[in-house]
């Protein structure tokens, strides 16, 4: 099964200043948005003797990302704060207003930002006199001496590139990420949260990820991720309202960043205290009862990104230990592949002890050893069991757990025999099955995928999941959903246990399945996805072919009306 990871970055917030000066608890959240597909299709050989195989499932980046951003400024100053009556800002042009940022006088600084801030909340035409010669001198002032002009320079610098690459592109080429990040240091809620969200609408583009990335994971790791995790110094999260605020845009900026290459993910794995601090986070709001809020899905989506093609990117010593001491050398492999279970008395016992004692992995886990660690596992199981309502987290979590069972290697079979026998997540994610959401059901399945792959007892896996499974198969070949990335991933599943389990050949037939694959395979859809299903409905027929048993079932289908 493949690794999944994110395909969409997704932006911060812009946020008004004047109109909406005083609102300050008018907090709004955001939605979310995906996508995939490919394939060809092959004949059903009802002659064939030998075992039809199906690629297997590969890790995948996140599928979902949050779409447009939207105003949830909360307050930022009160126009009738320290700085007096701001109302002459009405009668100021742009031009008038880029020159008071270079005026030595902080009052008229705070009047050109606080205009400039205003204006460019959705004036595009705004955005672009800017453009001509205010960059600099925002960038100056994200340091100002005085806080108050350091506010209004980076909230007006963060409606100034939202959604405008040009203006983007000047803030990074004039020096603009080691201001914000020596700003970073100023311990002010409403400067940190503006710089945050600067960063987050930063980090939506793919061609200034690896730059940002470079100049940011250890400063915001260090002041905002670590501290406001639950991770630091105190072990429970204590964030006020406008940390939540912080935390989120840092969290969606990380999460941005996770989704664009492999050095990007190596270096945010290694960067010091980051997975351990996602990880607390986690295991906090699962305690508090908070695993539902946003920053729980950035940090689980986060997660998910950083398992994309684990096994291949880790370090070699890492991934020699998790082979075992003598994988290079022994050609006799303590794990069951496909239908053959090792026999000998000494073997299982060493697989059953495996599960038991970790000799790979430390007892408690540090740094990125959590993204492989069997504890992770059970941190998953109780996102997915703990989560109702954002089916995003939901997804995120499964997706997971699909990267780290994904692929032939020793340790996906053992997390996969920690996810059945220790963590029993099976009837769990028969439950969410039940979803009608497609991104969800592509990761749950995707993880059954693996998970049927890897069980050492086919038949029981077949009893338990086969009649699920085929309901969620469309009637016919035509249906829209669900899509044919989870028709694949179901079929593949099917597939994994009917080459070894002549249970599952028959409780496919029991339950109406034949005529749905047949159908699935006749589809006359020439689109890559349905090809792509199609091949993967006739790989199982014709592995089911091999029990005899079931040819004259298999034949009256064939020889239904409208069949071929």
């Amino acid at each position: 099964m493949m690794s999944v990871q994110q395909q969409h970055s997704f932006k911060g917030p812009a946020f008004r200043t004047i109109s909406r000066i005083n609102n300050r608890n008018n907090r709004m959240s955001m939605g979310s948005m995906s996508g995939m597909s490919s394939g060809s299709q092959g004949n059903l050989m009802m002659q064939q003797q030998r075992q039809t195989t199906l690629p297997r499932t590969m890790s995948i980046k996140s599928m979902h990302s949050v779409g447009k951003g939207m105003d949830i400024y909360d307050g930022q100053m009160d126009m009738t704060g320290s700085m007096g009556n701001l109302s002459r800002i009405n009668n100021l042009d742009m031009a008038t207003a880029v020159r008071y940022l270079a005026e030595g006088d902080a009052e008229l600084q705070v009047q050109g930002a606080a205009f400039i801030q205003h204006e460019c909340y959705s004036d595009t035409e705004a955005k672009k006199e800017v453009l001509k010669g205010g960059i600099p001198e925002l960038v100056r002032l994200f340091n100002s001496e005085n806080q108050e002009v350091a506010r209004y320079a980076t909230g007006a610098t963060r409606n100034l590139i939202y959604e405008n690459m040009d203006n983007k592109v000047a803030l990074i080429e004039g020096g603009g990420i080691p201001q914000l990040i020596e700003a970073l240091k100023v311990n002010d809620d409403e400067l940190r949260k503006n710089i945050t969200g600067i960063l987050w609408n930063l980090s939506s583009k793919d061609n200034l990820k690896e730059k940002l990335a470079k100049e940011t994971l250890s400063e915001l790791t260090e002041r905002i991720l670590i501290p406001l995790s639950g991770s630091g110094d105190t072990e429970v999260i204590q964030q006020s309202p406008s940390e939540v605020d912080i935390f989120y845009n840092t969290t969606g900026c990380l999460r941005n960043l996770s989704s664009v290459n492999e050095k990007t993910r190596r270096q945010m794995r290694e960067t010091n205290g980051l997975v351990d601090a996602l990880v607390g986070y986690i295991q906090a709001s699962l305690q508090e009862g908070k695993v539902e809020e946003k920053g729980v899905e950035n940090a689980v989506c986060v997660m998910r990104n950083l398992s994309y093609q684990l096994y291949s990117e880790i370090p070699p010593s890492a991934m020699l230990r998790l082979e075992g001491p003598t994988r290079g050398q022994d050609t006799s492999r303590s794990e069951a592949i496909g239908c053959f279970t090792p026999q000998s008395k000494k073997v299982k016992n060493k697989m059953n002890q495996d599960l038991v004692t970790f000799t790979e992995v430390a007892r408690v886990p540090k740094g990125l050893e959590w993204l492989w660690h069997p504890q992770v596992v059970g941190l998953y199981n109780r996102v997915l069991q703990g989560c109702e309502f954002n089916f995003t987290t939901r997804e995120a979590a499964a997706g997971a757990l699909q990267n780290i069972t994904a692929g032939d290697k020793r340790w996906a079979g053992v997390l996969s025999r920690v996810a059945l026998e220790q963590e029993r997540m099976l009837p769990v994610m028969l439950d969410k099955l039940r979803t009608n959401n497609d991104l969800e059901l592509r990761s749950l399945t995707g993880f059954l995928r693996n998970l049927s792959r890897h069980a050492k007892d086919k038949n029981a896996m077949a009893t338990k999941t086969v009649n699920n499974l085929v309901d969620k198969l469309p009637a016919d070949g035509q249906q829209k959903e669900p899509s044919s990335d989870v028709v694949v991933n179901i079929c593949g599943t099917l597939n994994n246990l009917v080459t070894c389990s002549s249970v599952a050949a028959r409780d496919i037939t029991f339950f109406d399945g034949l005529q749905k694959l047949v159908a699935i395979k006749n589809s006359n859809d020439s689109s890559p996805g349905k090809l792509k299903a199609a091949k993967a409905a006739a790989t199982v027929l014709c592995n089911m072919f091999q029990y005899k048993k079931l040819h004259k079932d298999y034949k009256q289908v064939r020889n239904t009306p409208g069949e071929r």
